[in-house]
């Protein structure tokens, strides 16, 4: 029978267990963390996003429910992790730099001037209030993606892919050319 899911040649014809196990070898150091973003399509997308960075965990802090359906299956090859509060979420955060990606502070510094720490957890919030107040001050740095149209910001699955790839330009494919 073919394997019709979304994935590689490598991993077709692995059941999800063999998947997961055989990225978890090879997995970045990158987490990347989700705070009360309302639009569940958006939490697939980063999830998406995330399987395709092999990023090493999700946080998802607040609301649990996401439409799976926008992570195209790929939520079942990565480690998602739910916290109730900040503080449950904080607490998995020691010795790693908390990035957040946040447009609507002015603590917020421009993207492609970030030498991102290889232990770097990204956090995205909601479209409309952004990340909290709360978790934005104990970040331990603030970008905004650059915008050269007429609205101020990206999508937040976007914005997810965009600063994903960054970390990944900086932290994977630079070792990896030199």
């Amino acid at each position: 029978m073919e394997d019709t899911r979304n994935l590689i040649d490598e991993y077709k014809g692995l059941t999800n267990e063999q998947v997961f196990d055989a990225l978890s070898k090879k997995r970045a150091s990158l987490e990347i963390a989700i705070e009360n973003v309302e639009h569940d399509f958006n939490i697939g997308t980063i999830v998406r996003s995330a399987n395709s960075f092999n990023v090493s965990r999700v946080h998802i802090i607040g609301k649990k429910k996401y439409n799976r359906r926008g992570a195209m299956c790929t939520d079942k090859y990565l480690e998602i992790i739910h916290h109730a509060t900040i503080e449950d979420f904080l607490a998995t955060q020691a010795n790693r730099e908390l990035v957040a990606i946040e447009n609507n502070t002015p603590r917020a510094r421009e993207l492609h001037e970030k030498q991102f720490k290889k232990d770097t957890t990204l956090i995205f919030g909601s479209e409309n209030n952004g990340i909290t107040p709360e978790l934005l001050e104990k970040a331990h740095d603030v970008r905004y993606i650059e915008s050269f149209g007429s609205t101020r910001s990206v999508n937040v699955g976007v914005a997810a892919g965009i600063a994903m790839y960054e970390w990944t330009r900086q932290n994977v494919l630079s070792t990896n050319f030199q």
